[in-house]
């Protein structure tokens, strides 16, 4: 299970490539996320980052997931909350911890692949959004299909998670197949 926490740390520094090269004036631009701009985005990715940081290390994340955490300079926020949550993730317990979420607890290995998938779509998403896919770890994006193809997804897939998945070629890269998997509908 080791291996999840190497995902996420690339997932984190994948993210991170994608963050520094988003000008400041782009984050009003949708995003494929429905609904939300590249602002709303990454501020509950990084709200996110820091609650399951504080649940790993039983401390207070310092508010609510959707709560303003980019202030003035969200590149540096990203920053921290990826330090915060890759410390957090490198306990020697991290994956032995249950973690309270949003629809209840799930244990550790659990949580570790909902946040990859948190880390690594976002990120996708707002790489898409901003010219950025060269940035897109396209090897991890299809390992982490594989993991979500092979188990029971119909759970996830409800309003405010997932949708259903929508057609995209069997030959597009690897971070389009998983988005389409997840419902982000690119042809828009």
């Amino acid at each position: 299970m080791t291996a999840v926490i190497d995902q996420i740390d690339r997932a984190l520094d994948m993210t991170a490539a994608v963050v520094k090269g988003i000008a400041h004036d782009r984050l009003t631009a949708p995003s494929p996320c429905p609904g939300w701009d590249l602002r709303t985005e990454l501020n509950h990715l990084v709200g996110g980052m820091r609650v399951f940081a504080a649940e790993l290390t039983g401390t207070d994340a310092g508010g609510a997931h959707e709560d303003d955490w980019l202030g003035a300079d969200p590149q540096a926020a990203y920053a921290v909350a990826a330090d915060l949550d890759r410390d957090a993730w490198h306990r020697p317990d991290a994956l032995a911890t249950t973690v309270r979420l949003g629809f209840g607890e799930v244990p550790g290995p659990m949580a570790a692949l909902i946040h990859l998938t948190e880390v690594l779509v976002h990120g996708a998403d707002l790489a898409l959004a901003t010219g950025q896919a060269h940035l897109v770890d396209d090897e991890l994006c299809g390992e982490l299909l594989a993991v979500m193809r092979g188990m029971d997804f119909a759970a996830f897939r409800r309003p405010g998670m997932f949708g259903p998945a929508v057609p995209v070629c069997d030959d597009a890269p690897a971070h389009r197949r998983l988005l389409a998997f997840l419902g982000r509908d690119l042809a828009r």
